[in-house]
C-alpha cells in the first residue's frame, strides 16, 4: 500500500479561465471550492491535503508584476492558516498541512499557532516548513534582500529547534485537572527555554497547552543537500520532485541514509513524489487530454506562464523574458528553489530555452492513461522506488478533482494500493500505520 496527498497551489486563484472553469474567477476566496475539495479527498482515502503559500507578488519577469496579475500566477493569494480550522470542520480525518515561512512566523508565534490549530483539527495539522524563495517576501518582511540558500537552511534549523523546545516546554504530566485541589497544571512541570540562537530568541515557555499530537507533523519540501538534511533530522515527511523511476528511488535511499545518519528509523518517514495525472475513459483518451493540456501549456500564455516560473525559481536572479528563445540556455542556478532550477536547466548550454520550455514537463512524474491503467503505472513505479506516496498536483477544477476521487481512487482501492479507512485519531499515526 502507498499514501496519497494533494498538493494545493495555494489558497489561491487557479483555473480562473478556459474549459471547465465554471466560477473559479470569483469563488477562489471563499471556503465552497476548498471544503469540496477537501471532502472529496477524504472519501477518496487521501492521507493530506497541503496547501502551499507564498507572500509577495512577484515581478522578476519583465521587470514588472504585469504578468503575475494579468495570468492570475501565485496571485492573488490568501492566508491558508484561518482556512485549516474550517476545512477540519467540515471533515473527520484527513490531515490538513499549511505551509510556514521561517522568514514570516517568528518560532512563539509559529509554537503557539501549531498547537492551536493541532487542538482546533482535532490532532490532524500539520507544518510544510519553507524558507521562501524571493527578494519580494524577505521586503515584506522588513528585510532588504533574502538570505543566501546556505543560510536559509542554517536559519530554518534553528528556527525548528525553538519551535521544538517551545512544544517541549510543558511535561507530558503538567496538566493536573484537579477541581477539587483546584489545580489545572503543576507549574513546576511547565518550564522556559531560554533559547538564544544566531536568528531567534524565546524565552518561552508556550502560553497554550500541547496539542492532541504535542508536536503538529513537520513537512519539507526543499530537496536540495540542506533541505534533504533539514528534512532528515526534523520532518515527519517530505515533498520529492524526480521525473523518473531511478529518480525516485535516488531520493528516497539517499534519505534513508541520511535519516540514519540522524538516528532516525526511516520507517518513520514518508516520502511523496510529486505527480500530475492525465485520466480519460480509455488511454488513447487520456493521451488526448494530455496532449490538449501540452497544447495549452505551449501557447502564448502557456510560454510566459513558463518563463515566469523559471525568473521566480531563480530566486529573482535571471529574468527569462529578457533572453532570446533561441539562444542556449543559461546554467544559472540562481538563489531561490534549487531543485526546481536544476530540473528545469537539464540539458543548458546544448538545448536552447525555446527547447526548454516547448520540451516535456520536468516538474514531477506525469501517469497517462485510463483509471485502471493510472493504477497499474502507480503500483509499477512503487514497486520500484519502494514507497511511500504521492502528492498529486495539478488543476482544481471541479472535473479534475472527481477524476481523481471517483475515477482513479476506486481503482486504487480495487488493487489494495491505498486504505480504505482511516484507523487511528492523528494525522501522525494515520501516516505511520503503513
Amino acid at each position: 500500500m502507498f499514501h496519497l496527498a494533494w498538493f494545493l497551489n495555494g489558497y489561491s486563484v487557479s483555473h480562473w479561465h478556459g474549459h471547465y472553469a465554471g466560477i473559479n474567477k470569483t469563488e477562489w476566496a471563499k471556503p465552497d471550492l476548498y471544503v469540496d475539495l477537501t471532502r472529496s479527498l477524504e472519501r477518496a482515502g487521501f492521507d493530506a491535503l497541503f496547501i502551499e503559500d507564498t507572500t509577495m507578488i512577484d515581478d522578476t519577469y519583465g521587470g514588472s508584476m504585469e504578468a503575475a496579475l494579468k495570468y492570475g500566477i501565485m496571485a492573488p493569494k490568501n492566508d491558508p492558516m484561518p482556512l485549516v480550522p474550517l476545512l477540519a470542520h467540515q471533515s473527520k480525518h484527513i490531515g490538513l498541512v499549511s505551509t510556514v515561512s521561517t522568514i514570516q512566523y517568528h518560532p512563539f508565534l509559529a509554537a503557539r499557532l501549531g498547537a492551536t490549530l493541532d487542538h482546533l483539527t482535532e490532532g490532524r495539522f500539520g507544518f510544510n516548513v519553507v524558507t521562501s524563495v524571493s527578494h519580494r517576501v524577505a521586503q515584506n518582511f522588513g528585510f532588504d534582500e533574502h538570505l543566501p540558500h546556505a543560510e536559509r537552511y542554517a536559519m530554518a534549523e534553528e528556527w525548528l529547534d525553538a519551535v521544538g523546545a517551545l512544544w517541549n516546554s510543558w511535561e507530558p504530566d503538567a496538566l493536573v485537572l484537579d477541581e477539587e485541589t483546584p489545580m489545572f497544571a503543576d507549574h513546576t512541570k511547565v518550564h522556559t527555554v531560554d533559547f538564544e540562537g544566531t536568528y531567534f530568541r524565546t524565552r518561552g515557555p508556550l502560553s497554550t497547552v500541547p496539542g492532541p499530537q504535542h508536536r503538529p507533523v513537520v513537512a519539507q519540501a526543499g530537496n536540495s543537500g540542506p533541505g534533504r538534511d533539514l528534512a532528515a533530522r526534523n520532518a515527519d515527511m517530505m515533498l520529492a520532485l524526480a521525473n523518473t523511476p531511478e529518480g525516485m528511488k535516488e531520493i528516497r535511499e539517499d534519505m534513508h541514509r541520511r535519516l540514519r545518519s540522524y538516528g532516525r528509523n526511516p520507517d518513520d518517514f514518508k516520502i511523496f513524489f510529486m505527480c500530475q495525472v492525465y485520466l480519460g475513459e480509455t488511454d488513447d483518451d487520456a493521451r488526448r487530454t494530455h496532449a490538449a493540456e501540452e497544447a495549452v501549456r505551449f501557447s502564448e500564455e502557456g510560454i510566459v506562464r513558463q518563463l515566469w516560473t523559471m525568473s521566480y525559481a531563480s530566486g529573482g536572479v535571471v529574468d527569462y523574458s529578457t533572453l532570446d528563445l533561441d539562444a542556449p540556455l543559461p546554467d544559472t542556478l540562481g538563489n531561490g528553489e534549487t531543485t526546481t532550477m536544476k530540473a528545469l536547466l537539464e540539458g543548458a548550454g546544448t538545448v536552447t530555452l525555446r527547447d526548454r520550455v516547448m520540451g516535456p514537463n520536468k516538474y514531477g512524474y506525469d501517469f497517462i492513461g485510463s483509471s485502471d491503467s493510472v493504477a497499474a503505472q502507480m503500483d509499477e513505479v512503487m514497486q520500484e522506488m519502494g514507497g511511500d506516496g504521492y502528492l498529486i498536483f495539478g488543476s482544481t477544477r471541479r472535473t479534475k478533482i472527481a477524476e481523481i476521487t471517483d475515477g482513479l481512487a476506486p481503482a486504487l482501492r480495487r488493487r489494495g494500493l491505498i486504505r480504505e479507512s482511516y484507523d487511528e485519531p492523528t494525522f501522525r499515526q494515520n501516516l505511520l500505520a503503513f
